[in-house]
């Protein structure tokens, strides 16, 4: 009895990661550039159950689950224009890069500004780069020519925070285009219906554990209640 309550706290935990990450795509559902998370479950071991008696076999007993991967999906999403100038969007693969206090971090979100240097800056202050790893000059008409931007494929992309991605540079990305970004990559539809179907699973292992808990609690009242007990 006390294994089913394990098996389904692990379903809950499971799904509570599920959920973080399913909440933190539609929190970035206007993020431009932003790419979503994907986790994938599976089973512990199973156990096979055997009629101690006669030894024949009853079936496999599961013991829960757990996060097995959890992935990011890098596909490139709709470009929209928006007729800032300072605006940018890789029309493929590939990444921008920007130099932060921890070393050089990638990004597809094109939404860039000019610092109080005159250089091309993220959201957060960090310089863009060019093709020689160097910072890019805004023009004094407040444009930028996007054949400037460096792109980069990268080989283990994997997020770190901030929008931001690090992997190992395999080669150059696809062209820029100027004044457009890159929509998120959540589905907002998708991911409303994902958090659903997550939060069912929840409550159905949270009223098992109630079950089971009630069954314990009868069992023991009853055991208590017999004569000699």
């Amino acid at each position: 009895m006390e294994r089913g309550l394990y098996i389904a706290a692990s379903g809950m935990l499971a799904e509570l990661v599920r959920q973080n990450l399913i909440a933190n795509d539609l929190a970035n559902v206007t993020t431009p550039g932003y790419k979503p998370d994907r986790a994938s479950q599976r089973s512990f071991a199973d156990v096979l159950l055997v009629n101690s008696r006669s030894g024949q076999a009853v079936g496999p007993l599961g013991l829960g689950s757990v996060i097995a991967q959890r992935t990011t999906d890098f596909s490139p999403a709709p470009l929209r224009d928006t007729g800032e100038p300072l605006d940018f969007a890789i029309e493929g693969e590939g990444f921008f890069a920007v130099r932060t206090p921890q070393g050089v971090r990638y990004t597809r979100n094109g939404q860039f500004h000019r610092s109080a240097q005159g250089t091309l800056v993220d959201a957060l202050g960090n310089a863009v780069l060019d093709r020689a790893g160097r910072p890019i000059t805004v023009g004094a008409d407040g444009r930028v020519d996007p054949r400037q931007l460096a792109t980069y494929e990268l080989a283990g992309a994997r997020k770190v925070g901030d929008n931001y991605v690090v992997g190992r540079p395999v080669g150059a990305g696809a062209s820029v285009r100027a004044g457009a970004l890159e929509a998120s990559g959540t589905n907002a539809a998708r991911a409303m219906v994902d958090m659903i179907a997550s939060l069912r699973a929840y409550e159905a292992a949270q009223r098992v554990i109630t079950t089971i808990d009630q069954t314990l609690e009868r069992t023991a009242t009853q055991v208590a209640a017999m004569p000699g007990a």
